[in-house]
């Protein structure tokens, strides 16, 4: 990767800084789940420059290609999926949790602020890698083998997990008579083994 210069370095790093921070506030602040979405989504491929001006391009690719492209499309899937709109109902103390929380919020800014400021970062005097790809691979397989495939599990039972959660109980194929057409609730079976016992059911022989 071509090397950019230390102005034009400083500047895109102070640009970036600028549109993540930002971008990061509205997707806390926006009312709106969708655009607090869309503000993720530039929060990702923001912070994927940011790789890019420490020369770690596998990272900046991974950055775009996974939380941009597989982890942001599904939050937006599920948020267009659902589409629920509850209402809103008063929070006890809402103006006291909100003040907790700045306080909270503002104790951890101030706290990573310090530590970065005071730690004696090194500077590195060695070129950069050209090959990060390979570089990475072989700190997978050697060093990381254990925590790479440990991680593999943990997101198999993640995915099993998700796969559990979301199953829907389906209901036996029924004829119903009425004006409602039967859909799929989504309840457990045993809720609407009653409700559907009530129901009046056509069998072929009634035809």
């Amino acid at each position: 990767m071509p090397s950019l210069g230390t102005g034009v370095q400083f500047v895109s790093f102070f640009i970036l800084s600028a549109l993540i921070i930002g971008a990061s506030l509205g997707v806390v602040l926006a009312p709106n789940m969708l655009y607090a979405a869309f503000l993720l989504g530039f929060t990702f491929i923001c912070l994927s420059g940011i790789y890019l001006l420490l020369n770690a391009d596998f990272v900046a690719a991974a950055q775009i290609l996974i939380y941009v492209g597989a982890v942001n499309v599904l939050i937006l899937f599920a948020i267009m999926l659902v589409n629920r709109q509850a209402p809103e109902t008063p929070v006890p103390l809402k103006k006291i949790r909100d003040g907790i929380g700045g306080i909270v919020c503002f104790g951890l800014f101030s706290l990573i602020a310090t530590t970065v400021v005071r730690t004696p970062w090194p500077y590195s005097t060695e070129a950069p890698v050209t090959n990060t790809t390979l570089k990475i691979g072989e700190q997978f397989f050697t060093n990381y083998l254990l925590p790479f495939e440990v991680s593999s599990v943990l997101l198999l039972m993640a995915l099993v997990g998700a796969i559990m959660l979301a199953r829907r109980e389906f209901v036996p194929d029924q004829t119903v008579t009425g004006d409602e057409p039967l859909v799929l609730p989504e309840r457990s079976r045993e809720d609407l083994e009653p409700a559907l016992k009530k129901l009046p059911v056509s069998t072929a022989s009634e035809e």
